[in-house]
């Protein structure tokens, strides 16, 4: 199970487009982090749910239809006539940085307190994930703790993705939350840059080692084009990544962290957790829009086939 956004994403047609000029946008596209993480979750066929709520309007019903349809279980997803469904404008550059705006503060994604979080519904959850993007409000980070509680209370592990954007997380408690997460963390999955903000720690390194010692058990680092490398206290691994040319990265970690944590759930070994969640990401990355290129197990069998040379290596 996973919490937080639903939202669509509206996307510059033209590279280095301007938020501040008229032009061309395309979508809406079904999008935010936890409903792409789930999504990926699904078509990998692990039984799996996501709680968030929608706006009673075309954007939420484009969202709950699109994961209902890929086999996510809907039922906490509550649709709120009160509120619009959020959304996200996201431009892309040449130098492969993207700028967002997102209308998300004062929509229905930003009305999760800790009383939607139903027990019950988390009672049988054996791993919840946590999105970093998903704590932009006071009243989140409460709902998104208060679940992370139950789940840990019940033995259900802990997934932590921190995917810090600094247009949302810009709260002083933001800080303070992340760690606290991090410290009942099973699983991390950082981006490249990313742990070192989470902790004390000036070098990756440093930092790899503080979260271990705070309990962490796999740490798994993203490194866009490079792949990803692993790291628990006795073993470190690098996975390369697979060459494409990429026409949307949006969703593309997302789709990684969930294939990982799904087939380890499911009882992968680490080396094919990280080569089918690196084929994963490549995949969704060739695909236009954040939702676009989420991938059944199959289809990635086939893609890793494709690119049978980039697999994941002990280097200790």
């Amino acid at each position: 199970m996973t919490l937080g956004e639903i939202v669509v994403e509206i996307m510059a047609a033209e590279c280095d487009q301007r938020f501040d000029a008229p032009g061309h946008w395309l979508g809406p596209y079904p999008s935010g982090a936890p409903a792409i993480f789930i999504d990926q979750v699904a078509r990998l066929g692990t039984h799996c749910s996501l709680i968030g709520h929608v706006g009673d309007d075309g954007f939420g019903q484009l969202n709950v239809e699109r994961l209902a349809g890929h086999g996510v279980d809907t039922s906490s997803i509550r649709t709120l006539p009160d509120y619009t469904t959020g959304s996200a404008f996201v431009a892309y550059h040449e130098t492969g940085d993207r700028q967002f705006i997102y209308n998300i503060a004062n929509a229905a994604c930003a009305q999760i307190t800790p009383d939607s979080i139903d027990a019950d519904a988390l009672a049988d959850c054996t791993l919840f994930h946590v999105t970093g993007s998903s704590l932009f409000s006071p009243n989140l980070r409460a709902a998104m703790q208060k679940a992370v509680d139950l789940v840990a209370a019940n033995g259900g592990q802990i997934s932590f993705d921190p995917n810090i954007r600094p247009e949302i997380l810009t709260d002083d408690d933001i800080q303070g939350a992340l760690r606290r997460i991090l410290t009942q963390t099973d699983i991390l999955m950082p981006s490249t840059g990313e742990i070192t903000a989470l902790t004390d720690a000036t070098t990756e390194q440093a930092a790899i080692h503080e979260c271990l010692d705070y309990g962490v058990k796999e740490i798994v680092i993203k490194r866009d084009a490079d792949g990803c490398s692993f790291h628990s206290p006795d073993r470190t691994l690098t996975a390369p990544g697979l060459t494409i040319d990429p026409v949307d990265p949006t969703g593309a970690g997302d789709c990684f962290a969930a294939t990982y944590v799904a087939l380890r759930q499911r009882g992968f070994d680490v080396e094919a957790a990280l080569t089918y969640a690196n084929a994963a990401g490549a995949n969704a990355a060739l695909a236009q829009g954040p939702m676009e290129g989420t991938t059944n197990l199959d289809q990635l069998t086939r893609y890793i086939e494709e690119h049978a040379n980039q697999r994941a290596t002990d280097t200790t």
